[in-house]
């Protein structure tokens, strides 16, 4: 029983609407052209790990001035070959138009910040 219960806590937790496609090719373009650090991630449902990466870049984008956090759908292919995307909980930094931060699957707080703060 209690295993069912957890299986159902999982579903729900990770089937919220925090996972959304928020990317737009107009909005990722101007947030560079004004300058911003500009942060990509993927996600796919119900991926855990991608959860918690998206639980921190949340909060970034609260603890942190000019930037700009888009995030999408992995198997959105347009989205994904745009960035050379293969896998779910990669997290992108861009900077003055190039890309100076990638990982696949981080999701410590501190090194999300601190890979944050060595763009700004």
């Amino acid at each position: 029983m209690k295993k069912i219960l957890t299986l159902i806590f999982c579903i729900f937790a990770f089937s919220t609407n925090a996972k959304e496609t928020t990317f737009n090719k107009e909005l990722f373009d101007k947030a560079q052209l004004d300058g911003k650090v500009v942060i990509v991630s993927s996600w796919v449902k119900y991926c855990t790990s991608c959860a918690s990466q998206m639980k921190v870049l949340d909060k970034a984008k609260n603890d942190f001035n000019n930037i700009e956090y888009f995030k999408f759908d992995v198997r959105n292919k347009e989205i994904a070959d745009l960035f050379n995307i293969q896998y779910q909980t990669t997290l992108l930094i861009f900077k003055d138009n190039k890309e100076v931060y990638r990982s696949i699957g981080e999701t410590s707080r501190e090194a999300i910040y601190k890979a944050i703060k060595s763009s700004i």
